[in-house]
């Protein structure tokens, strides 16, 4: 039963818990009852601001977690940096191993931990359970790398020289990560900061508190019974003055956010201000382009879960639809037919495939949106509105919408921007190189996606003229990267690895001369 309630009383306050929620929470071992510490840096505490986590899909309050005092943040940061100190000098193959045991720990706690991140996130299971078999996909990732992260030799144009650039570990990496993936990019952070010799500080995002509280509880039992310091991986729960501290921090050397491009400007600047390092994971305005030989019984569905999939709130959601005229209308009928199909479940539930937004503050950007499409006169084919009736009407639900705006031209508000909802915006187009070109005219550039079967295209696509996003597939939908490869170019592929470094270039002379580089001559005459 979705709304079924049992009582819980706590020394503190009472929850009234419905049985879906206090199942989930049980499971983690989370307690049902009482307020919550959200600070841990080897030891469990906290006495700052309360923060409340609400679940999307009933509007229960799950629990009230104390957050991270001033204080706390600060003796937090400083047992970070005392934690890397000890890890540092934990070969790189010994660190590779407490990342093998925290993918077992985590594997066997999959099912369980996507139902949190379902219940206090609002996605579907499904995509709950996938994203924490992420988590463990990279750190599987990262125990081959603990092995393999290597320098290399540079010859010397100098008799008798050689020259290394050696990796060393960085210091303290901060993850500031957003509510849309509560687990993985935390995951994605952990694992190369950790392979690398790091301790990691985690502010995860306000509004999902216990999905923060439960990882860090299976990561820091690892690391206790293996006699790591906890605050190899502390933990600071908070809001906006807690993220600020961190940004700030000069005991950070690394601080990777995920989030708003507002925000990530803001932390760029001040990271930068500093001259501390920054990995930004920021917005998704992304389009698929359909041309007139794709594969329709593929393309289709792909687009349909781009755009649907986590109710639209994923950074790879696809947001902008450009369609070949020549297919435009057995496409739109096709997807029109499957948006008219889907129904809004529980996210726990078996077979849901659409979930809530996760907030209210989500639903009011999708109101907003929906509401400048019908001022500025866009066509409206489907959706359009927040489900109203019960048990819904609790929840934050909403329809998911697809538009056919007025103007197609690229530099229109609702083209330029990132709407983090399930609102997909549909134009027509003519040649290839036009669709490339509204493809490309927007500010953001994290993912995109062609669909045919023409290698002429395919080329043109992924060439010099092509799209200008950091994920550019063919016969792919924006959503759903793998961690073997770059996304947007950082963080969980390829040499990303290599910001989570310190790079020493070493000259070794082992000769009995010491000759300048570049055949400079500065000898000084003895007389």
């Amino acid at each position: 039963m979705l709304f079924r309630r049992n009582l819980a009383s706590g020394r503190h306050l009472t929850r009234l818990l419905s049985t879906r929620a206090s199942n989930v929470l049980s499971s983690l071992g989370i307690s049902t009852s009482g307020e919550l510490q959200g600070v841990y840096d080897g030891q469990w505490k906290g006495s700052g601001e309360p923060i409340i986590s609400r679940c999307p899909t009933t509007g229960e309050e799950l629990a009230t977690v104390l957050s991270a005092s001033p204080a706390e943040l600060r003796e937090a940061l400083a047992r970070s940096r005392e934690a890397y100190t000890y890890f540092r000098n934990v070969p790189a193959p010994r660190r590779g191993e407490i990342l093998r045991q925290i993918r077992e720990a985590l594997a066997a706690k999959r099912e369980d931990l996507g139902a949190l991140v379902s219940l206090e996130m609002g996605k579907i299971r499904t995509e709950g359970v996938g994203e924490v078999q992420e988590f463990v996909d990279i750190c599987d990732y990262a125990v081959g790398l603990s092995r393999m992260m290597n320098g290399r030799v540079v010859a010397s144009e100098r008799p008798g020289h050689s020259i290394f650039e050696v990796p060393n570990p960085l210091g303290v990496v901060a993850v500031l990560s957003a509510f849309n993936f509560p687990v993985a990019v935390y995951g994605w952070n952990l694992a190369l900061s950790l392979a690398a010799g790091n301790a990691t500080i985690w502010k995860p995002s306000p509004t999902t508190p216990l999905c923060s509280i439960a990882v860090t509880k299976i990561v820091s039992g690892v690391l206790e019974r293996n006699g790591i310091p906890g605050g190899v991986a502390s933990l600071v729960t908070g809001g906006k003055e807690i993220g600020k501290s961190i940004v700030e921090s000069r005991d950070v050397e690394l601080v990777s956010f995920t989030g708003s491009e507002h925000v990530g400007r803001s932390v760029g600047k001040a990271v930068a201000e500093r001259f501390g390092k920054v990995i930004l994971e920021l917005g998704g305005n992304n389009a698929s382009i359909i041309m007139p030989d794709a594969d329709l019984s593929l393309a289709v569905p792909a687009v349909f879960f781009g755009a649907v999939g986590t109710a639209g709130q994923r950074c790879t959601s696809t947001r902008r639809l450009y369609l070949h005229k020549n297919v435009a209308d057995e496409f739109l009928e096709r997807l029109q037919k499957l948006y008219q199909s889907v129904k809004p479940g529980d996210p726990l539930v078996d077979g849901t495939l659409l979930g809530p937004l996760h907030s209210d503050v989500a639903c009011d950007i999708y109101s907003r949106a929906v509401q400048h499409l019908r001022k500025t006169g866009a066509d409206i084919l489907t959706g359009g509105n927040k489900y109203q009736q019960a048990p819904f009407d609790r929840g934050f639900f909403v329809q998911p919408t697809l538009a056919i705006p007025r103007s197609p031209k690229p530099d229109d508000y609702i083209w330029q921007t990132e709407t983090f909802a399930p609102i997909l915006n549909v134009a027509l187009f003519d040649e290839l190189e036009q669709a490339i070109e509204w493809n490309n005219s927007v500010p953001q550039g994290l993912s995109s996606s062609l669909w045919t079967r023409d290698l002429r295209n395919l080329g043109k696509w992924i060439g010099p003229t092509g799209s200008d996003t950091g994920i550019v597939n063919v016969n792919v939908g924006t959503s759903g990267a793998e961690i073997g490869a770059a996304f947007g170019g950082n963080k969980s592929g390829g040499d990303s690895w290599k910001q989570y470094v310190r790079w020493s270039a070493c000259t070794i002379n082992f000769s009995d001369e010491a000759p300048l580089a570049q055949g400079v001559n500065f000898q000084a005459s003895s007389d």
